[in-house]
């Protein structure tokens, strides 16, 4: 680096004075390291050396940092560039992040100059924000609106249909209570989608339920039960209960009904027909109510145990769709058991039935008494509905 004398001749700085200025530390400006200290982002400081002077402890964790080096040569390129120039940069990188297996992350980079280190150079600000989970709550919100609209089309087309051949046919009264039967079946199921929708809405936000009261889980039992029932006799099935007796939580009673009914519509439409469905609950020895519902249906297979509560997933769309089913039951148990500061499990077993069990936290000054098991036996023929 060449410095001028007072008469203008250019000197050359010393070469002992090049080498103690090369071994001086480059220093952050004042303040820099306390604002690096609160960025929710990968934040790295590179010196005029591409050196790494100061690392989150994010930008570590994902691998981006090592020692002091930089490892994605792409930022250290990018970095250089700002220096040269001075103009702030920015981009997205595909890099491999250990801690996950090596499975490639999706970073949205941000590289800007600090202003002149000490010695010489320039520092450079790089920040790195981890953009999977935006990613993935993007791709949910393009699925859901892609199969909330293919699920609504679905009885709408029907409907126009119906109408259509209803016209075609007004001289045959026969025909037109048949397809007006039809009608019916199909406004039921988008008045049972478009409510779905509305619910899940509702909860999926995974907060807790804004102002709980006591709820008991005998009445929600016995009123899923009861709104249940009727597709249960149409098919023969039985429906029973056992356990315990005086169990109560903290919660919304209408949604702990809404999941209980979802569990006991899917147990009886998964179920060959004169066969019985098991609603039970016990408390837990930490303090849980265990509700539980067991069918002796076609059971779930194993690959796709992990994605039966994402919304519109089906083991099997052509069944689910003859059964009037929406595709979202499963999930607003999920939601509805998080919001109450619990969980879901299931058990499964093909050709043998499964068991969805609902962990609920019970109230402290809960107590129960155990009772025998009660089976509501499906009405004669004669009086079905």
């Amino acid at each position: 680096m060449a410095i001028r004398t007072r008469t203008g001749a250019p000197a050359t700085r010393p070469r002992g004075s090049r080498l103690r200025a090369a071994r001086q530390p480059t220093r952050l400006p004042p303040g820099i390291a306390s604002v690096l200290s609160v960025l929710s982002s990968s934040a790295v400081v590179l010196d005029s050396n591409d050196r790494v002077l100061r690392a989150s402890a994010a930008a570590r964790a994902f691998g981006l940092v090592k020692g002091d080096r930089l490892m994605v040569p792409e930022l250290a390129a990018l970095a250089r560039q700002v220096r040269r120039d001075g103009e702030i940069r920015e981009g997205e990188f595909e890099v491999p992040v250990p801690r996950f297996g090596g499975r490639t992350t999706s970073f949205a980079v941000r590289v800007a100059p600090l202003g002149a280190a000490v010695g010489g150079g320039g520092l450079v600000l790089v920040l790195a924000e981890d953009q999977t989970e935006s990613r993935r709550v993007e791709e949910v919100r393009r699925d859901f609106v892609a199969n909330t609209s293919h699920e609504l089309k679905t009885p709408v087309g029907a409907l126009a249909l119906l109408a259509e051949t209803i016209e075609d046919a007004a001289d045959d009264a026969e025909a037109v209570r048949r397809f007006a039967g039809r009608m019916r079946q199909e406004a039921q199921r988008l008045t049972s989608l478009v409510q779905d929708l509305i619910t899940l809405n509702r909860i999926q936000a995974a907060e807790p339920v804004p102002d709980p009261l006591p709820v008991d889980l005998d009445a929600v039992m016995a009123e899923a039960l009861d709104r249940c029932r009727m597709k249960a006799n149409a098919r023969g099935i039985t429906l029973a209960t056992v356990g315990t007796r005086g169990l109560s939580v903290l919660g919304d009673e209408d949604l702990l009904i809404t999941a209980l009914r979802n569990l006991l519509e899917n147990a009886v439409a998964y179920s060959p027909e004169r066969t019985r469905v098991v609603v039970s609950n016990k408390r837990t020895a930490d303090g849980y109510a265990e509700l539980s519902v067991t069918d002796q249906g076609i059971g779930i297979p194993e690959r796709d145990l992990e994605r039966i509560f994402e919304r519109f997933y089906r083991v099997d769309p052509a069944r689910s769709r003859a059964t009037g089913g929406t595709g979202l039951g499963l999930a607003i148990v999920k939601h509805v058991t998080a919001a109450h500061n619990g969980r879901v499990t299931v058990r499964s077993v093909e050709g043998a039935g499964s068991t969805f069990t609902l962990f609920l936290p019970l109230r402290n000054e809960h107590v129960s008494v155990p009772i025998r098991g009660e089976a509501i036996p499906p009405d004669p023929p004669g009086r079905r509905a």
